[in-house]
Formats: structure tokens, C-alpha cells, sequence
């Protein structure tokens, strides 16, 4: 399966101060990452936030990856 972060997430300066979050929520993916991190499955966090899907959490991981992979020019 191939997730693209971007139909999934969405940031804009109105909503949590452009905070990055899943689309059509108010859930920042920060959130996510943070639950994956102190070892919650996925079917945790969708059975507390029941607006998520297991694809939108996937994509909070790509997008955390694509993050971590940009270089800044010297």
C-alpha cells in the first residue's frame, strides 16, 4: 500500500496555528506520532479518536519520514 501523506494531512494558519493534523479533524499529527511513540497500535488510537482511520495514521508515519529525510542547503 502506497500512502500519500498529503490526502490525509493538512495545515493551515487558522486551524491549531497551522499545526500540521489529519485532514477534516483537529488532531495534529504530533498527536499521533506521540501515541505511536509510548507504544499504542494503531486500533488504540482509532478506538479513542474515532475519526481516524488506520490510513490516516500510516500517513502521519510517511509524513514524519518525508520530514526527517529533508536536507537544508549549507
Amino acid at each position: 500500500m502506497d500512502i500519500q501523506w498529503k490526502d490525509h494531512i493538512e495545515s493551515s494558519p487558522k486551524v491549531l496555528k497551522g499545526k500540521p493534523r489529519v485532514k477534516g479533524t483537529r488532531i495534529p499529527v504530533s498527536l499521533i506520532l506521540g501515541y505511536l511513540a509510548s507504544g499504542s497500535s494503531p486500533d488504540e488510537i482509532i478506538k479513542e479518536f474515532p475519526d481516524l482511520t488506520a490510513e490516516d495514521i500510516s500517513a502521519c508515519l510517511v509524513y514524519a519520514r518525508d520530514l526527517s529525510d529533508f536536507e537544508v542547503a549549507a
